[in-house]
């Protein structure tokens, strides 16, 4: 290992003695160029061809703490963007060049313009020709030359093998056509340098789309990086000064604002405030922390102001964490094998034996007609083989069955996702934002006799808009549905952990929950039994006093999706084994659960906590499809097997999965089955129809019926089979654009 140099953060160091016993920690670990240790800024500058991981367990055994501070993965993923982008745009020149010389080929043929090879001119406009083609073959395949090459080396065989052979053997032929024109029969001078051409250009455009799609994976990565700022407000040497990220320390004091997203994950050790944790938890509500609680990077700060001390800090956050999971179950998921490669590895070498069969049984058998039909044969047989409907079985299938689920609002990552979600076990759903509908709204009102809903809900609404509180939004968003009157409050008066008081119309109105009424005197008692149902159902009532009256509840809850229950019924039919898995509480879950007919429930689980229950399961064997909506969900997402996204949670959700389901519904898993299903049909469909033409026809390429009936197969109709091959399996596969998917209510 190399020398590298590494920038550590120290805690724990309060004198110069401690900077010599970290120095000497340091410069003791084999490996170790340089150590220099930095007390003004607590930090290490480390030269080493050791881990970092190393270099930190020696500070922690001299009894300091450390943790590394890296360069920000932002800049590193820009980076990785930028080598994608010229990979991309490099495809796209190789391609671009490939069709330069091909398609102008293809079209003078179809116009039948193009010169004979009966003239010497003519033989030389083709020989220079095959020279270009021979140009565009270095530059624009010479990566599918040498993946054979390597393929070959290690004793098997792949689509390079098949792409490096057919435009290799069709340019081949094609030279010694031109080159021995006058010793070839006339029923072969024919020429293939058009075929060479294009068949290169088209999978290398095919790759650069690869490249760029294969590119949005990353995007989820992105996204989670973008939820951490570039600065800290940091408090050193009694100043407050805003800093790089990178540059946070372990056991800084950080100053942090309303409405600033937390750098570092710490505890709060001044203030208190009310934070926004959807991105950790997946919950809509936003939680009050106070002096000694812990917080995470990434979560916002709604209100108040508070003292940081940073507790954990580059890749030991939570956020980071989040991150490297991601990253690592999107590298570690296994595709599905390649099913084109698996068989070439059978077919080449076959047709490989075929061909040198060949050859030698018209050499020895046949004498009399010389090399010439010996030649003839073997590259037949070789031309027929190329895989143009081979290769295109998998991809056409693929394209027409993803056209059709984004008819349908469901957009697919790629084609592994797309043939997997057929074979699924389990379905895993997560609760808030996919089973429900991710935000608070009110779901019912109770009054007393002697004031209506109406009223109920316009004084609740009118006092709330001056309130900070989380739920308020659900109140006014109700009222404003049934366009109530939001009246002007006087005297407005926020009671912490309890509710709010203010006059409205000279009336004295309360909002809040039980502590307040019991600290206004109010009597509940006519309520009481109304209140313990809907904290059964998992809802939050809010009570509503008048004039030191009760006046009735209004009850908040997050309520299910209309066709949570029938998505769920269908999947069950289908086999399926469906768990709720949520990091809400268990009489939430429980209570959401019974309205869509789960039994099977996890709750109080964290984003790690996700992930790991989705490993146990496809350790026991099932196929996991994960659905879920939020940044938390998003490494159970990555490493299921198949990661469904709603669409309209989180970009990071959405990135980290497979599949995403545009309209928010479950309906959208059911109908990625059916497609799923039709299109494994269609590529079996496709495979079979394209070594039946590869089987009929090498077997009459190589001259089979020439004893019998004097036929020896043109190598213009081993093209002509190849074509027809190809026209077989596009219009097989355009039949996927008629499946039969289900709509809510059951429509078809």
């Amino acid at each position: 290992m190399t020398d590298k140099n590494y920038r550590l953060s120290i805690s724990g160091m309060s004198c110069a003695g401690c900077v010599s016993s970290v120095e000497k920690a340091l410069n003791d670990v084999t490996g170790v160029t340089s150590a220099n240790v930095n007390f003004a800024e607590h930090t290490a500058s480390v030269i080493a061809s050791v881990a970092a991981e190393t270099l930190i367990q020696a500070v922690k055994e001299a009894g300091y703490d450390a943790a590394e501070l890296t360069a920000s993965d932002a800049d590193i993923m820009a980076k990785k963007q930028q080598q994608d982008l010229t990979h991309y745009k490099e495809l796209i020149k190789k391609s671009l060049a490939a069709a330069l010389i091909g398609l102008p080929l293809f079209i003078a043929s179809l116009l039948g313009i193009l010169p004979s090879l009966e003239s010497f001119s003519n033989r030389l406009f083709w020989l220079l020709t095959g020279v270009l083609t021979l140009v565009v073959m270095i530059y624009s395949g010479r990566h599918f030359y040498l993946g054979a090459w390597k393929s070959l080396h290690n004793h098997n065989a792949n689509m390079d093998t098949l792409i490096a052979l057919g435009t290799g053997t069709a340019w081949l032929f094609s030279m010694i056509v031109v080159i021995f024109t006058n010793i070839l029969p006339s029923n072969v001078q024919h020429v293939y340098f058009e075929a060479t051409a294009i068949i290169i250009a088209l999978i290398n455009f095919g790759s650069a789309l690869e490249t760029k799609a294969r590119g949005k994976t990353s995007e989820a990565i992105k996204r989670l990086i973008g939820l951490q700022p570039k600065t800290a407000r940091v408090i050193r040497n009694g100043e407050e000064i805003d800093i790089p990220i990178e540059e946070v320390g372990l056991q800084e004091i950080l100053r942090i604002r309303p409405g600033e997203k937390i750098p570092v994950d710490g505890i709060i050790i001044e203030g208190s405030s009310t934070l926004d944790e959807s991105m950790l938890t997946g919950e809509p509500m936003p939680v009050e922390k106070k002096t000694g609680d812990d917080v995470a990077t990434g979560t916002i700060n709604k209100t108040g102001s508070f003292l940081l001390k940073s507790t954990r800090i580059g890749k030991d956050t939570a956020l980071a964490q989040i991150i490297d999971m991601v990253r690592k179950a999107q590298s570690s998921k296994p595709a599905i094998g390649r099913l084109v490669d698996r068989v070439a590895a059978i077919f080449v070498p076959v047709v490989l034996i075929i061909a040198v069969i060949t050859f030698l049984l018209w050499f020895n058998l046949a004498p009399e007609l010389g090399i010439t039909y010996a030649l003839v044969a073997t590259m037949t047989v070789l031309i027929i083989a190329c895989p143009c409907a081979l290769g295109l079985a998998t991809p056409i299938s693929i394209m027409a069955g993803v056209g059709k689920a984004a008819e349908s609002g469901i957009l697919i990552r790629n084609g592994d996702a797309l043939q997997q979600a057929g074979k699924l076990t389990t379905i895993v759903l997560d609760k808030t934002g996919t089973v429900t509908q991710g935000r608070p709204a009110v779901t019912s009102i109770k009054s007393l006799a002697h004031i209506s809903e109406e009223d109920c809900l316009s004084l609740a609404a009118s006092i709330e808009v001056s309130s900070e509180h989380p739920l308020a939004n659900s109140i006014i968003e109700a009222a404003k549905k049934q366009h109530l009157p939001i009246n002007d409050v006087e005297n407005f008066q926020a009671v912490t952990g309890k509710g709010v008081i203010a006059n409205i119309n000279k009336q004295q109105v309360l909002l809040g929950n039980n502590k307040l009424m019991q600290q206004q005197n109010i009597d509940v008692t006519a309520l009481q039994d109304e209140v313990k149902i809907r904290s059964a159902e998992a809802k939050t009532p809010v009570y509503l006093a008048v004039n030191n009256k009760l006046a009735g509840i209004i009850t908040i809850a997050d309520p299910v999706k209309k066709d949570s229950r029938e998505a769920i019924t269908r999947l069950k039919e289908a086999g399926l084994k469906i768990i709720l898995l949520t990091g809400d509480n268990k009489q939430t879950a429980q209570a959401v659960a019974k309205m869509v007919g789960i039994t099977d429930i996890i709750s109080d689980v964290l984003p790690e906590d996700k992930a790991h229950k989705i490993k146990q399961l496809q350790q026991a064997g099932e196929i996991v499809g994960m659905v879920g909506d939020g940044i938390n969900d998003a490494p159970a997402l990555a490493i299921a097997d198949i990661g469904f996204a709603i669409g309209t949670g989180t970009d990071v959700a959405i990135e980290s999965a497979d599949i995403t389901l545009m309209h928010g519904s479950l309906l959208g898993v059911v109908n990625a089955i059916i497609i799923s299903n039709a299109t494994v049909r269609n590529i079996k469909q496709n495979l079979f129809g394209a070594f039946i033409y590869n089987s009929l026809g090498i077997p009459v390429a190589a001259g089979i019926l020439y004893p019998v009936m004097g036929l020896l197969l043109n190598p213009m109709m081993a093209g002509a089979a190849m074509a027809m091959s190809s026209v077989t399996v596009v219009s097989n596969a355009n039949r996927l654009r008629f499946i039969k998917t289900v709509k809510s209510g059951g429509e078809k």
